[in-house]
């Protein structure tokens, strides 16, 4: 007798489509820390307009490096997006160069504000001005660095290939993340470096 042929089941790579349950886990995640970047940056612009000689205590803040790199940050965003949308078409060498470059990116704003940090001519502990400075920038910091090992991630799964057009949720989730990044950078920046010279709490 000939044996029935026995059907082989492949697990699928992952979840198909984007609005996985891992999807909406991360927005709620960049809600809630978005909420927290909120009560950082409410208590800077509380202590810039009660009454006092300057806010900065030592004046406005150098926009040589913060400037530069903030462009830094949002090119690597444009790469996250470009990388992002070669999965729609199959194209996993998009993918894994836009998030590569991505990395490297961000990368260099780490290492750039890393210098930046050691340039200021206050401490932690110098002024609650500077208490609240290296808080919000530290805890941004801290998100980058949690982006940089998702972007890293999904570079290795994407050369793997874990991903095609149809199972691609950590990609979506991971890109979302990376943008959540760079949007709160541009309201750290300009708390910290524009607001100043716009005269808000200067003396």
């Amino acid at each position: 007798m000939v044996e029935p042929r026995k059907s082989v089941i492949t697990l699928p790579l992952g979840s198909i489509g984007h609005l996985t349950n891992g999807w909406w886990a991360m927005l709620f995640i960049i809600l809630t820390e978005g909420a927290l970047f909120a009560y950082l940056l409410f208590a800077y612009y509380y202590l810039a307009v009660q009454p006092q000689t300057a806010f900065p205590p030592s004046g406005v803040m150098s926009l040589r490096l913060s400037l530069p790199n903030t462009f830094v940050l949002l090119a690597s965003s444009a790469a996250v997006w470009w990388g992002e949308q070669g999965i729609k078409r199959d194209k996993t060498g998009q993918v894994a160069a836009g998030f590569g470059i991505a990395f490297v990116l961000g990368a260099i704003f780490v290492g750039v504000q890393l210098v930046e940090w050691a340039e200021k001519p206050f401490t932690f502990a110098t002024s609650a001005y500077s208490s609240l400075y290296f808080t919000v920038t530290g805890f941004h910091m801290a998100h980058v660095a949690a982006g940089l090992i998702m972007l890293a991630a999904l570079f290795v799964w994407t050369l793997l290939g874990y991903f095609d057009r149809a199972r691609n949720a950590p990609i979506s989730i991971g890109a979302i993340y990376w943008h959540f990044v760079d949007a709160v950078w541009l309201a750290v920046f300009l708390t910290f470096y524009v607001t100043p010279y716009l005269g808000l709490g200067h003396g």
